[in-house]
């Protein structure tokens, strides 16, 4: 199919500021505020980053926050934040923020969701009603909260599936993305298509193909982490982030670890999300430039070090491993907020480490130097 929407899309503006190989330092200006790429985005999934004051995001080092509207369309509902004032007064947030579209948390339903050509039926998570998910709702209600950056609704695949599986899904996901554009119209929020394909290069490139044929605000790349080899993962990335436009910013889903972020960000990629630095401290791993600390090994219990040397975020500074140890052998919430305000200040670090290599020329070296790390981060 042909996608189009007779109209260039000029809702936000992204400024290549240098580039180093095929990694781009640039920066995303949106009503808002501008967001400096590479960007690390923290996942509010339900209008709040776990264990995180907006004001310690702040501090932390973030600039752009991710809310999903599939969950926020369950529990409270869109139209209540609306009536609320919206997403960001209703989280106080001041900053922008991206919500995802829902797509991956229906596919995440396992069985309990079946796909048709008009959308997603599945039964809630919360108390099994039985709902119903469209392209036009997921734009309508991604608008009812505000948001700066909406995505759209895409059909995702599991690995490993079939080449037909994922090119029925793929194609879906271009009817999908052409439904959104005309219930999206010319409101102000940026729209992000997402390319699909699964592991297929031939599918990958395609849908790339036809997406670029719109000029969207801006392009990510979804299906992937999704179980298949890390080899696979970054094959597919890099041709298809190589098919993506430079004047657009480019936007990796759901991954991933440092290591992963660094690699991406060697490829091309400006934008990420992941619940990885704020779930692993509510269970205790801390990313240190020593790698992964696992707080509540018995070797920490009379540790007097900071959980990071070289780390200047509020918690290093103030407190030490046997602490932090102690608060979680005890259950203690404040554990979670201190190792989450660490984690998050990693990510962005590790970001604004890489943007300063990019800037510098140095990234191919800061690269290696960082993979050949600890533990391989």
């Amino acid at each position: 199919m042909t996608i189009s929407d007779g109209k260039s899309a000029k809702r936000l503006r992204f400024e290549r500021l240098a580039a180093c190989g095929r990694a781009r330092r640039g920066r995303l200006h949106l009503p808002r505020g501008a967001v400096d790429t590479p960007v690390f985005m923290p996942v509010g999934t339900a209008a709040t980053v776990k264990a995180m004051t907006p004001e310690e995001l702040r501090a932390a080092g973030s600039e752009l926050l991710l809310a999903n509207v599939f969950h926020l369309a369950l529990r409270p509902g869109t139209k209540t934040i609306a009536e609320l004032g919206g997403l960001h007064r209703f989280m106080h947030w001041d900053g922008p923020i991206l919500t995802d579209s829902g797509g991956y948390q229906v596919f995440s339903l396992g069985e309990r969701h079946r796909v048709a050509e008009d959308g997603v039926r599945f039964r809630s998570p919360l108390d099994g009603d039985p709902l119903f998910f469209t392209p036009e709702l997921s734009i309508e209600s991604q608008q009812r909260l505000g948001a700066d950056v909406v995505m759209a609704f895409d059909d995702c695949v599991p690995y490993p599936c079939a080449e037909e599986e994922a090119r029925a899904a793929m194609e879906r996901s271009l009817r999908w993305a052409q439904r959104c554009l005309d219930a999206h119209g010319r409101h102000p929020a940026a729209l992000f298509g997402i390319v699909q394909g699964s592991v297929y290069p031939d599918l990958r490139r395609r849908c790339a193909e036809e997406l670029l044929k719109v000029e969207f605000d801006g392009y990510a790349v979804g299906g992937l982490s999704v179980g298949e080899p890390s080899q696979i993962k970054f094959d597919i990335l890099t041709e298809t982030v190589a098919r993506l436009p430079e004047e657009r910013p480019r936007y990796l889903m759901g991954v991933g670890t440092p290591a992963e972020l660094v690699a991406a960000v060697e490829c091309g990629v400006d934008m990420f999300d992941c619940v990885l630095p704020t779930r692993n401290a509510r269970n205790g791993h801390l990313f240190t430039s020593e790698g992964v600390l696992r707080i509540r090994n018995a070797e920490h219990r009379t540790s007097p070090l900071a959980p990071d040397p070289l780390c200047d975020c509020y918690t290093c500074r103030h407190y030490t491993r046997a602490y932090l140890h102690h608060l979680d052998r005890c259950g203690e919430i404040l554990g979670s907020r201190l190792n989450t305000i660490h984690n998050l200040h990693y990510y962005h670090r590790l970001v604004a480490d890489l943007r300063r290599a990019i800037e510098t020329g140095r990234l191919e070296r800061y690269a290696a130097r960082f993979l050949a790390g600890p533990a391989g981060r």
